[in-house]
C-alpha cells in the first residue's frame, strides 16, 4: 500500500497513528505530496482532484480517499477495534470524529488565511468565527470523559490530532490553560508510541 503524507498533517498523522496501532505501518509506503492552496499541482490532482492529504493506494490499485475512511479501511483489513462495529457506539465514534474533523478543517482554514492571504485582503471576522468553532469544540471534549477516559478509538486519535496541531500552529493558543482536562488527558496519550512518534516535527 502507499499512502500520500506530509509530517505537517494532522490528518495525515492520524491515519499514521491508526496504521502503528494495527501493526500495518510496515505494509505502508509513504510517498511525500506537497498540497497548498494557490498552488497547482496537476500530478497530484491525477490521483485526486480535491488536492486533500492524506490518500491510500491500496495493492490492487484503489484509491481511497478521506482520512476517516483510510483508518476504517485499516481497520478492517487490521481486524482492529479502533471504530466500534455497530450500535449507539458506532454512530457515537462517527459523530465525535466528524465534529473532531470538522474543527481541523477550521484550524487549517485559519492557518492558510494567515499565510496566504495578502494582509490588507485578510477577513478577520472569518478568521475569528473559524477559530471559535475550533475552541468551543475543544470546550466541548473538555466536558467529555467518556473521550477522555473511554477505550482508545478513532475520536481518541482525532482528539489527538488536533490538539498536536494547535501546538504545531498555534503554539500560543492557551489551550492547555484554557482546558486542563484535555491538556491530562493528551500528556497521557504521549505515552503511546504511536502518538509519540508521529508528533509533527518543529515548524
Amino acid at each position: 500500500m502507499k499512502l500520500t503524507f506530509s509530517p505537517a498533517s494532522p490528518f495525515a498523522r492520524k491515519v499514521r497513528i491508526a496504521a502503528i496501532e494495527l501493526g500495518l505501518i510496515d505494509k505502508i509506503e509513504f510517498t511525500s505530496a506537497t498540497v497548498a492552496p494557490g498552488q497547482a499541482n496537476e500530478e497530484y490532482s491525477k490521483i485526486t482532484p480535491l488536492k486533500k492529504l492524506p490518500v491510500l493506494i491500496t495493492n490492487d490499485g484503489d484509491v481511497i480517499l478521506d482520512s476517516y475512511v483510510i483508518v476504517e479501511y485499516l481497520d478492517e483489513i487490521g481486524g482492529g477495534a479502533l471504530i466500534p462495529g455497530y450500535g449507539r457506539a458506532r454512530w457515537q465514534a462517527k459523530t465525535d470524529h466528524s465534529l473532531l474533523d470538522g474543527m481541523l478543517d477550521s484550524m487549517l482554514l485559519c492557518r492558510y488565511e494567515k499565510i496566504t492571504r495578502p494582509e490588507p485582503l485578510r477577513w478577520q471576522a472569518w478568521q475569528d468565527d473559524h477559530w471559535n468553532r475550533a475552541w468551543t469544540g475543544m470546550a466541548r471534549f473538555e466536558q467529555r470523559d467518556d473521550v477522555l477516559s473511554g477505550p482508545f478509538g478513532i475520536a481518541q486519535i482525532a482528539l489527538v490530532c488536533v490538539l498536536g496541531y494547535a501546538d504545531f500552529r498555534f503554539a500560543d493558543c492557551g489551550w492547555r490553560k484554557a482546558y486542563p482536562k484535555l491538556d491530562k488527558f493528551h500528556q497521557k496519550m504521549l505515552e503511546r508510541p504511536s502518538i509519540k512518534i508521529s508528533v509533527p516535527p518543529p515548524a
